[in-house]
């Protein structure tokens, strides 16, 4: 127990240094992850990692899916609805029955439901891997946008299949009209049962005397909760932490304070960050023991049919993107579309960055050992290992020339006329010149003999004159160092300011929790002032 203890810390330890030397090389890191899991993993005196096949589903997926869901605009989901819902289900089905066939027709001995079971497995696309690129290049919000969204559903329909046709491979029988059916209950009764548990969810947050650590700990408690009573009742676990991430997300500003969201926020960014290197880590420390257990003769063609159907996961993403942009111009003319005349730029790089990931690996990993008579799960090994030749393949290769790809289509945003540094001084702008209406109209008699609302008004005055300069300031032409200028000061007197508290704390007098309130507050000054740049920069 101890020596598992340890070498998972080392882990998460190996992964802060990937992840940093990922910064510093400038390239996304994911890619680095699985690039150091694997250099790792062929390390003789390194130990064995490896993941429980009927856990690792339970362990990452709620959570990591619940974050994404809090994380995606529920606005930009409505808003691409459509997209988000063909790609989610229609081109992972689709997508699923090419490498179903391809699979079947150049691998002996491989079935077709153990095509499906691997169309199943590496058709979903991974937004983390995606989003962690786009990160640091320049694209258009929808893509990212739709990124996430498909992200979201596609997890589901893609395990649907999977569990089809693990279900066919195991108990050797497969009846179409019942799988139809079950593929609309299992995702209709998803659905249900994820509003279901958030209504139970929202009820707890909003009327029950919680603190900031109660919502953080029902935050975790809620998505295994739905995952799991969905799963119980076989159905769509996937959607149903989805759908009640979704509600409880949209809903978050009426059913917990400040301090909660703030708190939940942090803490739900580290777990993410951690779960999703671990899980990346895997991905690379795993391949050796799967290239062992297929032995020297089986490897050379295992890696063959892992780049074919590489390339055939490639090129089938990349015509549904660019067909979808034709299809849409077509149906645009009789349904109203989100965007009419996509062109091909955008779907390009939207189908490029199909990166695999996550879910790709979770699938794989619990395909189970043993079929219904007892004999070995028929070509397991050859499966995983596939998948993993697709995941190094569609992650390094794609993630590293999609940044050269975005440069050569030269993507230009396509939805906000306004750029972001714009809204964000127009909005702050309306939020001050409210404030400083409302206080007029309502306390005028109160401001005079009032110092606090004295001073509140004189600093709302002054943003609103601050914020006009920064509007007529030209960015080219001192505009920028004008902001630079005041954002080094703050910082400078924030920092004395720190020198000094430091300085009472060493006295006996102050008590160290006053302190430390006063030290957090300055941390959230300094955020704030860096969140209210972050645009301009």
């Amino acid at each position: 127990m101890h020596n598992t203890i340890i070498l998972y810390l080392s882990l998460i330890v190996v992964i802060l240094f990937l992840v940093m030397l990922a910064q510093r090389i400038k390239i996304s890191y994911p890619i680095v992850l699985v690039l150091g899991g694997l250099v790792l993993g062929f390390i003789p005196s390194i130990p064995e990692v490896s993941v429980d096949p009927e856990l690792i589903f339970l362990i990452f997926l709620p959570p990591l899916l619940y974050e994404a869901a809090w994380q995606t605009s529920w606005k930009d989901f409505w808003k691409w609805r459509r997209v988000i819902g063909s790609f989610a289900f229609i081109i992972v089905l689709l997508t699923s029955c090419v490498i179903a066939y391809v699979s079947h027709s150049i691998i002996p001995g491989f079935t077709l439901p153990l095509g499906f079971l691997l169309g199943g497995i590496i058709s979903p696309p991974d937004a983390v891997a995606a989003t962690s690129v786009f990160k640091d290049i320049k694209v258009p919000k929808r893509i990212i946008a739709i990124a996430e969204g498909e992200s979201l559903l596609n997890d589901a329909s893609s395990l649907i299949v999977f569990r089809f046709a693990a279900a066919t491979v195991v108990y050797g029988t497969f009846n179409f009209s019942e799988a139809v059916t079950d593929f609309f209950l299992v995702i209709t009764m998803g659905f249900a049962v994820g509003i279901g548990i958030a209504l139970i969810f929202y009820a707890v947050h909003r009327w029950f005397p919680t603190t900031p650590s109660i919502d953080t700990i029902l935050t975790f408690v809620a998505p295994y909760a739905m995952y799991i009573t969905a799963e119980h009742f076989e159905f769509s676990g996937v959607i149903a932490v989805v759908t009640g991430g979704l509600f409880l997300s949209d809903r978050s500003h009426s059913i917990m304070g400040h301090l909660s969201r703030i708190q939940g926020v942090n803490v739900w960014a580290t777990v993410g960050f951690v779960l999703n290197g671990i899980v990346f880590m895997l991905i690379g420390l795993e391949l050796p023991v799967i290239v062992q257990q297929l032995g020297e003769n089986a490897l050379y063609d295992a890696i063959k049919y892992g780049l074919i159907i590489s390339g055939v996961v490639i090129v089938t993403r990349l015509l549904c993107t660019l067909g979808s942009s034709w299809f849409t111009v077509f149906i645009s003319n009789f349904i109203t579309t989100a965007d009419s005349r996509p062109g091909w730029r955008a779907p390009l790089v939207f189908g490029w960055a199909g990166m695999r990931g996550v879910v790709s690996l979770a699938s794989a990993l619990s395909v189970p050992l043993l079929i219904h008579s007892g004999q070995p799960f028929p070509q397991r090994n050859l499966i995983i290992f596939i998948t993993f030749v697709v995941i190094l393949v569609t992650l390094v290769f794609q993630g590293l020339t999609l940044p050269l790809l975005v440069k050569w289509v030269d993507l230009d945003e396509m939805d906000y006329e306004v750029p972001s540094g714009e809204q964000d001084v127009m909005i702050r702008r309306k939020l001050a010149q409210m404030s400083l209406k409302h206080i007029e109209e309502n306390y005028k008699e109160e401001i005079p003999r009032n110092e606090l609302l004295q001073s509140l008004k004189f600093k709302l005055e002054s943003d609103i004159g601050f914020l006009d300069h920064v509007k007529e300031s030209d960015p080219t032409n001192g505009g920028h160092d004008y902001v630079t200028k005041y954002q080094f000061i703050t910082k400078e007197l924030l920092d004395k300011k720190r020198v000094l508290l430091h300085q009472f704390n060493k006295k006996e007098m102050f008590e160290d929790e006053v302190i430390k309130q006063h030290l957090a507050q300055l941390d959230l000054e300094e955020e704030k002032v860096r969140q209210q740049f972050l645009h301009m920069e």
